[in-house]
């Protein structure tokens, strides 16, 4: 599917809790003594503009990010939510942006992207950085292609638009494949929670692989609004230990925040 453009879905509820607990593991990572192979599957236009056309048209980083800027988000997201101040709304970073300037300089990037569009645009966010490398390709299948080098610690985000039941069963295949090929690497999934709850076998499936841990919260919705998701969660497998509390503190304090705030109320 070429449909998908993030652009008019950036800084939504989603991307608040899957780029808050980015925030954290990344910087875990910019510790590291290895040098970091940073993979994405699916990796969009890199930054966005929160108030251009895309995103305005539907307006969702109103009760996204645009709702906790200016000092308003709870205290476990407000490192993510300064950091977003500081790069811009108008520049508001994707995960590939929060890996360029949050992993260490030796960091080496593999970004597949491809949607024709997005693929411009995310060469052009990333343009004069001869770290990154952005294939114009299908990332599931290439990325299971790819190796570490030698001491290399390898990190690989997964976000689909899961824009039909496909992509959940695509990602059912694939992550066995993943977690066999580079058994020592991070793996990152983010995960989308539907009002029918069509996610729930999987999200229990997934938990089956390997030593993981899920971050996710969910948010009200008005019965006759027209929206498919209710919420939003991070599968981490093999994460730095001492990022599994502050990732859970995040998901929690948004499970709160968001509980007296329905979606577009």
């Amino acid at each position: 599917m070429l449909s998908y453009q993030h652009g008019f879905h950036a800084g939504n509820r989603a991307d608040v809790l899957k780029h808050a607990v980015l925030h954290t593991l990344f910087g875990a990572y910019r510790k590291a003594e290895k040098p970091l192979l940073y993979v994405e599957t699916h990796s969009g236009r890199g930054r966005y503009d929160l108030k251009g056309p895309q995103a305005r048209k539907g307006g969702e980083a109103d009760d996204g990010i645009l709702s906790m800027t200016g000092g308003k988000a709870p205290k476990p997201l407000q490192p993510w939510v300064s950091f977003v101040e500081q790069e811009g709304i108008q520049n508001y970073p994707g995960s590939p942006a929060h890996a360029q300037k949050l992993l260490p300089e030796k960091s080496r990037y593999i970004l597949f992207e491809k949607h024709p569009a997005e693929y411009e645009a995310l060469s052009k966010a990333m343009a004069g950085d001869d770290r990154i490398q952005i294939r114009k390709a299908d990332g599931y299948g290439s990325a299971l292609k790819l190796s570490p080098r030698t001491g290399e610690q390898m990190v690989c985000l997964v976000d689909p638009s899961y824009e039909t039941a496909r992509d959940i069963d695509a990602l059912a295949l694939w992550t066995p494949k993943a977690l066999k090929r580079w058994p020592r690497a991070t793996l990152i999934l983010w995960l989308p929670l539907f009002r029918d709850g069509r996610e729930a076998e999987f999200g229990e499936y997934l938990t089956t692989l390997d030593e993981c841990f899920v971050a996710g919260a969910r948010w009200p919705v008005d019965a006759v609004k027209e929206t498919a998701l209710e919420g939003s969660a991070m599968v981490v497998y093999r994460a730095p230990p001492e990022t599994r509390e502050p990732c859970l503190n995040i998901a929690s304090a948004l499970q709160s925040w968001w509980s007296d705030k329905p979606l577009g109320g």
